[in-house]
């Protein structure tokens, strides 16, 4: 139980901290795109090394997925991760919008939610399995126990995290974590459930399609 805890509070931060940020600061300016894109990477940096070592700090259910194709977990493990990681989640999105409830803060989102713009649909999806496909890829190669990052894995994990908010943001608000915008999505209604479908589905495609790549990159078989 401690590890699904773990995740639980791993992605409680990560939401409240990244999508916190979207939310006080807005996603506008250059220099508001990169402090949200930080505020993501660093909590990731964070909780890697708060709980890494209890659950392997996941916090996202597209992660969990490609641990788990990659046969590094149970199936069992990766419904309870998903599980719990959607709570924290939620929790976190809790948090903001009590801290937002007085509508004091003028930030263009209140909630942090993912969304797409009319006719983008199709650039969206893209988008984000592609972004996933990244993100999952480095994970995956730096948490490998034979041919990984070791005690820096966290540290690269989360200026990854960086690199695709920056480069994702003015896409889509940058998902690549379901549970991430599933909680948002739940507070803010409307447009952002409708879309909510993208922001599940593609990454769970792109972290699919980066375990089969990993499991291609490092086959034990001879090479030909």
């Amino acid at each position: 139980m401690r590890k699904y805890l773990a995740e639980m509070l791993g992605t409680m931060v990560l939401v409240l901290m990244g999508c916190g940020a979207a939310v006080f600061f807005g996603c506008g300016a250059h220099a508001e795109v990169l402090a949200v894109a930080f505020a993501f990477g660093l909590s990731v940096v964070g909780m890697a090394y708060a709980i890494g070592g209890i659950s392997g700090c996941h916090i996202n259910p597209a992660i969990t997925l490609g641990v788990w194709l990659s046969k590094r977990m149970s199936g069992r493990d990766a419904a309870m991760y998903m599980l719990f990681q959607v709570i924290g989640a939620l929790i976190g999105s809790a948090i903001l919008y009590a801290l937002t409830s007085t509508g004091a803060y003028g930030a263009s989102t209140s909630t942090g939610a993912n969304a797409f713009g009319e006719g983008e649909m199709l650039q969206a999806f893209i988008a984000e399995a592609v972004f996933t496909f990244v993100f999952v890829l480095v994970v995956l190669g730096a948490t490998d126990e034979k041919k990984g990052a070791g005690a820096f894995a966290g540290l690269a994990i989360g200026l990854t995290l960086t690199l695709v908010h920056i480069v994702c943001i003015p896409i889509t608000g940058t998902s690549v974590n379901p549970a991430r915008s599933i909680a948002p999505a739940i507070f803010a209604g409307g447009e952002a459930l409708s879309q909510l479908w993208l922001f599940v589905v593609a990454p769970f495609v792109g972290a699919a399609l980066s375990a089969g790549v990993w499991r291609m990159l490092t086959c034990p078989c001879k090479e030909k």
